[in-house]
């Protein structure tokens, strides 16, 4: 009897080590889940939030996220995703999923049965949510970025076509009137805009590199007639446009609405101008970074500024302090060198040439 009870006993054992692997594991699974909430979501994170017109990406994610730019964590995405994610319309229900598996955010449907969870496809929707998908940042503040390039990379002006001037008598050409332009190629389309040279750009890591010009926008122009000398009319004048003044096609306006996401790779760079001449950099402001499309950049990526201080020593010497994080960016239009952000977060008023890294 004690011979064949030690022969079965390491039986049971090895019986049970299965279901003790499954207990701790499950175990391990809730506090890694647990955990992942307390990393991810705020505390006051709700589990529903229908979308309202004037929503983007950006303040969904803020909501429930403490980092928004982990949403394609929440989301699921993958890496294409990242770059055309699911469109979310006014009217949608966005519901936090908390299981085993993980957290997730989905667009729900309401069902007979309760809700249920479906991947976005078009749809017809009631009249009351007929509208466009919401961007990902307020598409009216970059609109004039996406339509006009108020950074000029190099030799780009130099190289354009110029105003010769307009008809005999006159100095300046404003809405509506006729003017001539030497240079102006065939091949370019009807619709122009008007720049004047502004400031070099220069990397404050590099003292030397010019990464590009800001360039004043003048206007817009239509080519009426294509020759030696070409005829156009001035379609739009924020300014008085001059002799000497150069013009640029027209582009189409593309904002890929991409989702916001953190750079894969160690980004360090610099803010070295801030749009409309201010010296502060606050929520809302737009910035010029000098890191761009060769720098990995993309649009939709978030970076995290930070403000470089200075101290001095009971020994009068100047010591150098840890850097402190004051807000966010988000980029949503790429260069080869510069790239544009939109300051989506701003804990103090931040500066030019503050630091922009990975956050």
């Amino acid at each position: 009897m004690f011979c064949i009870f030690c022969q079965r006993l390491p039986t049971e054992l090895l019986m049970r080590k299965p279901i003790i692997a499954v207990i701790l594991f499950l175990g391990l699974l809730s506090v890694t889940t647990t955990q992942a909430e307390n990393v991810l979501l705020r505390n006051d994170s709700p589990d529903r939030y229908v979308v309202v017109p004037g929503d983007t990406l950006w303040s969904i994610a803020s909501r429930f996220l403490k980092d928004p730019w982990r949403w394609p964590e929440v989301w699921g995405f993958n890496r294409q995703q990242v770059k055309n994610p699911h469109k979310i319309y006014p009217g949608d229900v966005i519901v936090l999923d908390r299981s085993r598996q993980g957290i997730r955010l989905r667009v729900a449907d309401e069902d007979i049965g309760g809700i249920k969870t479906v991947k976005l496809s078009p749809r017809i929707r009631s009249e009351q949510f007929v509208t466009a998908a919401i961007p990902s940042i307020p598409a009216a503040t970059i609109e004039p970025f996406l339509s006009q390039p108020l950074v000029i990379e190099n030799d780009q002006l130099t190289k354009a076509p110029y105003i010769l001037g307009p008809g005999e008598g006159r100095v300046a050409l404003s809405t509506s009137d006729i003017g001539y332009v030497s240079g102006l190629p065939k091949d370019k389309g009807n619709a122009w805009q008007i720049f004047r040279p502004g400031k070099a750009l220069k990397d404050p890591d590099q003292k030397d590199l010019i990464l590009g010009y800001e360039a004043v926008f003048l206007g817009n122009a239509r080519a009426d007639v294509f020759a030696d000398v070409s005829t156009i009319t001035i379609t739009r004048a924020k300014e008085e446009i001059l002799k000497g003044d150069r013009l640029l096609p027209s582009p189409d306006i593309i904002f890929n609405n991409y989702a916001p996401h953190a750079p894969e790779f160690q980004i360090d760079g610099r803010i070295i101008s801030v749009y409309g001449g201010v010296t502060e950099v606050g929520k809302g402001a737009i910035v010029t970074l000098n890191k761009g499309e060769k720098d990995g950049l993309e649009m939709g990526h978030v970076l995290a500024i930070y403000r470089k201080s200075q101290a001095k020593s009971l020994k009068g010497d100047i010591v150098q302090l840890p850097d402190e994080r004051t807000g966010l960016v988000f980029i949503f239009r790429v260069f080869d060198k510069i790239s544009y952000a939109l300051v989506v977060q701003s804990m103090y008023p931040g500066r030019v040439l503050d630091a922009v890294k990975t956050p």
